[in-house]
């Protein structure tokens, strides 16, 4: 097996473009090194000698398969449960001043491996009932999380941020060969759908949305790209719909149809 070899600044340059190009992720200079580490495993699996005998597979067209896989291994975040959580708190005032009877719809657009599709859940669940009339959509660009969250299982070590009170309400932990895993209690999978979602394209017919969340991923984007992808969002919020955002976002400069009602949260009028 051969040795990993070292990218070149030209090299580097090429996944730069491509995973813009792809995903409108501005990857800096200071990322070559986590690049490397995602992808190295990958030139060894080819017995690929540089990055761009890689870069060239990828672009041949004829390895769909491929670039999906290295979208996937340079877009994979940090997520765990009721992450900041003051915007689970807005979410929850938000659903109990709901009309009764009507659907209560959210989209988690940048779903990852589901922990905030959950904690969505496990909010409704205690708002509007377990059996009530609410949906939460996750999508990512990332298959391979996606197929984590639709799953909804976890091992124990990621309890991280999850009230023990809800780990006992809403999820069954494993035994026997299951062992220190937990499963999401079905009935609050059967309130959810995933989707692949590239949010740099065209979105599918979705919506509409009572509360988009779209959260730590812009910082990854680029101005023009960030106003691209928020009014392509906003444009599935009902009006009076909320669209929340990371606790380092803003969406200043970038889209003027929404209005801040909290830090990080906005209103669509």
């Amino acid at each position: 097996m051969l040795n990993s070899p070292e990218i070149t600044d030209a090299e580097f340059a090429q996944f730069q473009k491509l995973i813009y190009k792809i995903a409108g992720i501005s990857m800096s200079d200071a990322k070559k090194i986590l690049l490397v580490g995602r992808l190295s495993k990958r030139l060894r699996h080819y017995n690929f000698s540089s990055y761009g005998q890689y870069y060239r597979l990828v672009t041949s067209g004829t390895a769909d398969q491929e670039l999906q896989l290295m979208v996937d291994l340079l877009t994979t975040n940090e997520t765990y449960f009721f992450r900041e959580g003051k915007h689970f708190d807005f979410l929850r005032n938000v659903a109990a001043a709901h009309p009764a009877g009507r659907p209560f719809n959210v989209w988690s657009a940048a779903a990852s491996t589901g922990e905030e599709i959950y904690t969505i859940c496990m909010v409704l669940a205690d708002v509007l009932g377990i059996d009530g009339n609410w949906t939460v959509t996750g999508s990512d660009i990332n298959l391979s999380v996606l197929k984590t969250a639709e799953a909804g299982h976890y091992v124990l070590d990621r309890t991280r941020g999850l009230p023990p009170e809800y780990l006992r309400k809403y999820c069954l932990k494993g035994v026997r060969e299951q062992e220190g895993t937990f499963l999401i209690d079905k009935r609050l999978r059967d309130h959810t759908r995933f989707l692949q979602v590239n949010l740099n394209n065209q979105l599918p017919e979705l919506g509409p949305f009572e509360v988009i969340f779209l959260r730590n991923v812009m910082i990854y984007f680029d101005q023009e790209t960030k106003r691209r992808v928020v009014g392509r969002l906003i444009q599935k919020l009902r009006p009076g719909g909320c669209f929340i955002v990371g606790h380092s976002e803003t969406l200043n400069g970038i889209n003027d149809e929404v209005r801040a009602v909290h830090p990080t949260i906005y209103r669509k009028p």
